[in-house]
């Protein structure tokens, strides 16, 4: 059944809609044409339709059923296409057969009834549940998180909100193995070890300078390189110790006889000869490993130096460095100074091979600094040991401390969680009886289904429509099948032919209209005529003879009492027309009932382009004609000004023209001055040209004050007439507003 319907954005209804509330079993919608009705009638028949994207159903349990919407659309789907579908009824069932579809479809009722209570109360538990688990969740924040919050804040980080701390608190309690301790011991240990967090050190580079000290440490450099003395000229230059000289000499030597220090033509071929047999094989190759070492030196301790400096440089930016640094810087201070020295050593050494050197020894330094580097080093792995352990330690404490949350919580925790418990064994219990009686239900169904297809037949359903057509006067046209296709039928004349384009407005609408009713009793298909529906009609007595109008009241009001009664498939109605008379009839009930609780009214309105609602509940707000013109009188603010002359020039010509025999004249005549008469002149015209004219602009801008200063004059005319009782009676009834 639908509960709640909301038209959004489409045809009249602005962003704000009309929001029909509190559906009953049948219900009642008047509205002047224009007014919304059909608008609502499209949505409820298809929802899904793009245009309907703003509109909105709500179903009771949220349960949808299937529509059956006849308005216009109705007919021209069903009525415009030359052959009628077929509507399968069980009128053909044997007793037997029809108690047998009766009597599982109650049981099916039975068990979807069962189902929506059993689905309440499901609802019911789970509301229960989330109120339990919201109770314990605030009692856990308040009595627990707040209480403790200052003194264990690093322990509830990453649970410092509700739901979080909540699942934290049960997850302790099932899997906390830690010893227990007290308050104090945990305050204790939290003032140590939720400190500032140590931070793990990476370990110092080490050096290695083992060919720094294996090229200082050669003989190389002690050994004094000099050509072979039994070479003539080798006495000669190593008495006067020209050794180096001549040796860098003869590098200058050109290829003519020039000699590279007097620029004289001295240099014979015996000369280079002696030169070449002093200077041999093996002096070449010391000079040429003195030249490599030197080379190879220079980088080497370039490379130790860099290293070393960028470890001072790292080191003294560390504020919690656990190396000596001063030591450090002092031994790298000198080891800079001593490899200065032994570059200018060794340079020489390659300028003056001859000469003996000795560099100086690195090794000391480079020992000692390689000593602080590992004392540093060990220092360092202590200390990520300890940061280790720290990560260990914290770990622990965390866990003691909820292990002692849990404690003193154990009895709420133990309480909440028989409850939870329990709520969830119900929960699981009923969704599995639920579970289970969809099952029968399906079950049901299909059987029902398969009953209904065996002794369904469209016969009765043409046969009834015929009926109704002969007994209420249409003699000149049936329902007949057609002979080229199974399950489709045409209106045919006495004389054969078709009726359908001859057939007036009147005569399709109350056609189209049984043809409904037996649709809402059956269905075009054999497995679905016992399903459960909604009827929404709109205006079924457009077009129809005023005698018409009682018939399909009475034909109306006979499924509106099955519905009450919950007899049939057909749950709901929702009924919309223009025609007083017609909503007059149909929403009568008795003589001595004036209301029904499972019967709802509403008057659909259009102001300035704009439709709106008004719900009357249980109240039925039509009574008839007469008393509707002074209804809408008094719901001047909810309706437009263009109706109020209309409605009480209405009123005027009933009470006195007709009743009481008062022409325009006599009306005026009743007023004593002549101010007031000529005002009263005035107001009659504005009625009278009102209603049967379209206001210019001018006038519709002054409307507003124009209504109020005449509603004025048409109070005085009753007070004149004496008949202010009447104004006050039809006036003073309960508002509408």
């Amino acid at each position: 059944m639908i509960e709640h319907i909301s038209i959004k954005e489409v045809a009249t209804c602005d962003e704000y809609g009309i929001q029909i509330t509190g559906l009953k079993k049948v219900n009642f919608i008047y509205g002047a044409n224009g007014s919304g009705k059909t608008t609502i009638t499209k949505y409820l028949y298809n929802p899904n339709d793009a245009i309907f994207q703003k509109c909105a159903l709500g179903w009771l349990d949220g349960m949808p059923i299937k529509a059956l919407v006849y308005n216009k659309d109705f007919k021209d789907r069903n009525f415009g296409k030359g052959n009628i579908d077929g509507v399968f009824t069980l009128g053909q069932a044997t007793k037997e057969q029809t108690e047998a579809i009766e009597k599982k479809s109650k049981q099916r009722q039975e068990i979807k009834e069962e189902g929506r209570k059993q689905k309440k109360s499901l609802e019911y538990l789970n509301n229960k549940l989330l109120e339990l688990e919201n109770d314990f969740k605030e009692e856990a924040w308040t009595e627990i998180y707040k209480k403790y919050e200052t003194d264990y804040k690093e322990a509830f980080r990453g649970v410092m909100q509700k739901e979080l701390f909540k699942n934290k608190l049960l997850d302790e309690f099932e899997t906390n193995t830690s010893v227990l301790l007290s308050h104090d011991e945990l305050r204790e240990k939290a003032n140590t070890v939720f400190g500032e967090a140590p931070a793990p050190m990476p370990p110092i580079k080490s050096i290695d300078f083992v060919r720094v000290v294996e090229i200082g440490e050669d003989s190389i450099w002690k050994k004094k390189l000099v050509g072979k003395a039994d070479v003539e000229i080798g006495s000669l230059i190593q008495r006067l110790n020209l050794n180096d000289w001549v040796n860098e000499g003869r590098e200058h030597l050109q290829g003519d006889a020039t000699c590279p220090f007097c620029q004289q033509k001295t240099i014979t071929e015996n000369f280079r000869k002696q030169l070449e047999g002093y200077f041999d094989e093996t002096f070449l190759k010391d000079t040429r490993l003195i030249k490599s070492y030197s080379e190879e030196l220079s980088v080497c301790t370039e490379n130790v130096l860099n290293v070393l400096q960028q470890i001072e440089s790292a080191e003294r930016a560390n504020k919690n460095t656990k190396l000596d640094i001063e030591t450090f810087s002092a031994y790298l201070k000198t080891l800079s100074s001593q490899f200065v020295s032994n570059k200018e050593l060794s340079h020489s050494k390659v300028k003056e091979p001859s000469r003996s050197i000795e560099l100086v020894s690195v090794n000391e330094q480079l020992v000692n600094i390689r000593e602080l580097i590992l004392i540093a080093n060990s220092e360092i792995g202590k200390h990520n040991a300890i940061v280790a352990n720290y990560t260990v330690e914290r770990a622990e404490l965390i866990k003691s401390i909820w292990k002692c949350i849990v404690e003193e919580s154990r009895l709420r925790i133990q309480h909440f969680l028989k409850h939870q418990t329990g709520q969830q064994k119900g929960i699981a219990a009923l969704t599995k009886r639920i579970d289970d009686r969809r099952l029968k239900f399906k079950a049901l169904d299909d059987e029902i289904r398969m009953l209904n297809k065996n002794v369904t037949s469209i016969q009765p359903s043409v046969d009834e429509i015929n009926k109704l057509l002969s007994s209420y006067g249409f003699q000149n046209f049936r329902i007949v099948p057609c002979k080229t296709m199974k399950n489709q039928y045409q209106v045919q004349r006495e004389d054969g032919t078709l009726a359908e384009s001859t057939l007036s407005e009147g005569e399709v609408t109350f056609i189209t209209f049984l043809y409904f009713l037996q649709l809402a009793k059956g269905s075009t298909s054999e497995e679905s005529i016992t399903e459960e529906r909604i009827l929404v009609i709109d205006d079924p007595i457009c077009s129809l003879d005023s005698n018409i109008l009682f018939v399909v009241s009475s034909l109306l009001k006979e499924i509106i009492k099955k519905i009450k009664r919950c007899e049939g498939n057909i749950k709901q109605l929702i009924l919309l027309t223009h025609n007083v008379y017609f909503h007059k009839e149909v929403s009568f009930i008795d003589g001595r009932t004036k209301e029904c609780n499972e019967t709802a009214f509403w008057i659909l309105r259009k102001i300035n382009n704009v439709s709106s609602i008004q719900s009357f509940e249980m109240k039925n707000p039509i009574q008839n004609s007469y008393e509707l013109l002074w209804m809408e009188l008094k719901n001047k603010n909810h309706n437009s000004g263009l109706t109020i002359q209309n409605t009480m020039r209405r009123i005027i010509e009933n009470y006195f023209k007709i009743l009481g025999k008062y022409g325009d004249d006599e009306l005026i005549q009743k007023f004593t001055n002549h101010q007031e008469q000529e005002i009263c002149r005035s107001m009659i015209s504005w009625i009278n040209d009102g209603s049967h004219s379209i206001p210019d602009d001018l006038f519709i801008e002054r409307q507003s004050a124009t209504v109020d200063k005449y509603f004025e004059v048409f109070k005085n005319i009753f007070v004149h007439t004496k008949h202010v009782e009447h104004y006050n009676m039809m006036m003073g009834a309960q508002s509408l507003n």
